[in-house]
């Protein structure tokens, strides 16, 4: 089955030449690898660095987005088999473990704050989940495996749980120089370690993140930073005692806790976390179908309409992707709505990637990408976090399709020669770093076929 899935997306990947954003369809592999190549060429046109050397995003792009751009390329390697990409990833994620191999980096200190710190551990944790490569020839001395530098930051983190204020919590900010979030309990920190927590308990096994999953859950629902109806707000400040919540919600805070319950739900078997998970992609109907004519079209809804959107905001709507495809791929049972909502967007996404060439270069065959996707073109919006977004909500359709054609295949004949499963079997025993469970390839022989008949 591993032979039949890399064979066959290495031939749709050698096979696909760059294709317009604009051409996009959603269930044609072929279509949405050129596509998505076409996307990440745009979006690493804003990074400098190399397979020998890491270099900054150029201002006014802060740290933890470089971040955030690997952990999309790591998607991006991992969805469509191109690895042409590959050390470059490797290189930028090692050179910011720092000295302690947690990603708290002393060059950074001003511009470092916790939810910062964990989108670097994402992209860390997706890291040892795909199990991709660490070339010893680009590896430092010293540093260690993805999943050792997870388990850091973890450690790093867990001592900043402040309960001296509010009775728990992690603040936005980690130093004292950055006194304007000291106060600020946020939901992407306290979203980000829950994460975290939930994805290293189901890589590990071990009990403790599960612990701290459920502590964080229960404070952040407590204070009321998710209410009854899963909405997630962005935050609330120790200075009120936590009692008044700041009533903004942007897209990438919904979708940190739906993939932190997905992996819970997985990972114990609790129906509890299913059913917040469930609850939570039913509150992300906001962050869809802004007007009438734009039904299940992803938007910002908290500045896009009203154009104050920042540089971080407009990248914020590509992570509600990822975590939404991350989450499908661990509890298949998200994937009706999620699919309706994605083929959508990725298609609109791709008319509004038919902007004139990066740098404003004059081309007849312009695919830069724009902020707005319910405008029906391109918007002039250009930047970095328009790119993301654009490739992140592509690239995963075809995790999706693959959790779509397993679920519909028919189940195959028993074999009465078949041997009994070992009543000791376990997900348990898969070895650290290694996915827990894998739905995309168990009908990879399906694929192939379905992959010869769209090419006919």
């Amino acid at each position: 089955m591993l032979f039949l899935k890399a064979a066959f997306l290495a031939a749709v990947v050698a096979a696909a030449n760059a294709v317009k954003p604009a051409d996009l369809s959603v269930n044609n592999t072929d279509s949405i690898v050129g596509v998505a190549k076409t996307l990440a060429s745009g979006a690493m046109s804003y990074y400098s660095g190399n397979a020998s050397s890491f270099a900054d995003l150029p201002e006014p792009y802060y740290w933890w987005e470089a971040g955030a751009l690997m952990g999309a390329m790591l998607d991006y390697s991992y969805y469509t088999n191109d690895t042409s990409y590959d050390d470059i990833i490797a290189t930028a994620i090692m050179a910011n473990t720092g000295p302690a191999n947690n990603f708290i980096v002393p060059a950074h200190e001003l511009d470092e704050g916790n939810d910062d710190q964990a989108f670097w551990a994402f992209t860390a944790l997706t890291a040892a989940e795909r199990n991709f490569t660490q070339p010893a020839e680009l590896t430092p001395k010293g540093v260690p495996s993805w999943l050792d530098i997870s388990i850091n930051v973890w450690n790093d983190m867990v001592v900043r749980w402040n309960t001296t204020m509010c009775a728990g919590g992690f603040t936005w900010q980690i130093y004292a120089n950055n006194f304007n979030g000291l106060d600020y309990k946020n939901s992407a920190s306290n979203g980000g370690f829950f994460l975290i927590s939930a994805r290293l308990a189901l890589l590990t096994g071990n009990q403790t993140y599960v612990d701290w999953a459920h502590k964080v859950w229960d404070w952040t629902y407590g204070v009321g930073i998710i209410n009854k109806n899963y909405d997630v707000f962005d935050g609330t400040d120790s200075a009120t005692n936590c009692t008044e919540i700041n009533p903004l919600s942007f897209s990438y805070q919904n979708g940190i806790f739906l993939y932190g319950t997905a992996a819970l739900a997985n990972q114990t078997g609790d129906d509890v976390w299913a059913t917040r998970a469930q609850g939570l992609l039913y509150a992300s109907r906001r962050f869809f179908s802004p007007y009438n004519n734009a039904t299940d079209v992803m938007w910002e809804h908290a500045c896009e309409g009203v154009g104050t959107c920042t540089k971080d905001m407009k990248a914020f709507k590509g992570f509600l992707s990822r975590f939404m495809y991350s989450a499908v791929q661990i509890l298949p049972s998200l994937a009706p709505n999620v699919t309706d909502y994605m083929r959508t967007s990725a298609t609109a996404a791709g008319k509004a990637c038919t902007g004139a060439n990066i740098g404003n270069a004059t081309s007849g065959d312009g695919t830069t990408c724009g902020q707005k996707w319910y405008v029906g073109g391109f918007d002039g919006s250009v930047g970095l976090g328009q790119e993301m977004c654009a490739l992140e909500t592509v690239q995963g359709l075809i995790g999706l399709n693959n959790v779509i054609a397993a679920a519909n295949a028919p189940e195959p004949s028993p074999s009465p020669t078949a041997p009994a499963p070992s009543p000791s079997s376990s997900k348990k025993s898969s070895a650290p770093g290694t996915p827990q469970v894998d739905l995309r390839w168990t009908v990879a022989s399906t694929l192939c076929a379905l992959f010869l008949f769209t090419m006919a």
